[in-house]
């Protein structure tokens, strides 16, 4: 096994992905994320393949060169699937244990530069749901604060941070961070905000059934339609 190194982990990346490349596929992916950075053109199995393959091969002993080796291969990244992977690095659970609030800043770059909500989410519903579920204490005000940030991928994360908790879900933080985006007409901020309300519906029809009939005059129709799509198929409302 080689060490890892920034250089050595990019070269075994692309030679993978050089394998499977497809450039009519790249062609299309870029059109459907309207990205201006260019795609490969390696589908999500192929890639996640390889980088657990090429990560296997280039262990990483300490939590500074995990974490120096992600930010790297995140902004030296030619190709988005090099930011994926940047992403894959992060989430590897032999790693989670180093994944910690010291790597906010790291996780922070990621969305502010990566400003999409293919990063963006994932980032979100895994890596700040893990750290808020871990250290309250910190995520907790670090999230209310950006729910009201100017920046909108930071309030999509607020949103969005949650998504998974269920019946585990602090309400208060979880409005709070709807409320405060709830009058803006920006769409990826109207959508998570129906989608985290789709989300808590599973556990919770009652709350969410009447917190939309609290805020109807001010949801969008996108998050109300979103927020009630399950429970209308359930035929819990109409």
């Amino acid at each position: 096994m080689k060490s890892a190194t920034t250089a050595g982990i990019r070269h075994a990346l692309i030679t993978e992905f050089g394998k499977e490349a497809d450039p009519e596929r790249a062609l299309q992916q870029q059109a459907y994320t309207k990205s201006p950075m260019p795609y490969l053109g390696v589908t999500m199995p192929v890639l996640r393949k390889a980088a657990k393959s090429v990560f296997k091969s280039h262990p990483i002993n300490a939590a500074e060169v995990w974490h120096n080796t992600a930010l790297a291969i995140w902004r030296k990244a030619e190709y988005r699937e090099e930011r994926y992977v940047a992403i894959e690095l992060v989430a590897l659970p032999r790693y989670r244990k180093w994944l910690t609030p010291d790597s906010l800043p790291m996780l922070e770059e990621f969305i502010v530069t990566g400003a999409w909500w293919d990063f963006v989410d994932h980032i979100a519903t895994g890596f700040f749901g893990h750290l808020l579920a871990h250290y309250p204490e910190t995520l907790k005000p670090l999230l209310w604060t950006w729910a009201t940030d100017e920046n909108i991928w930071r309030r999509r994360t607020a949103i969005l941070a949650q998504l998974k908790y269920k019946s585990l879900t602090d309400e208060k933080l979880l409005f709070h961070a709807l409320e405060s985006s709830m009058d803006e007409k920006e769409f990826f901020l109207r959508k998570a905000i129906g989608w985290a309300l789709r989300e808590y519906s599973k556990s919770r029809p009652d709350v969410v059934i009447d917190y939309v009939e609290k805020h109807a005059q001010r949801l969008s129709n996108l998050s109300k339609r979103e927020a009630l799509k399950v429970l209308r198929k359930r035929g819990i409302t109409t």
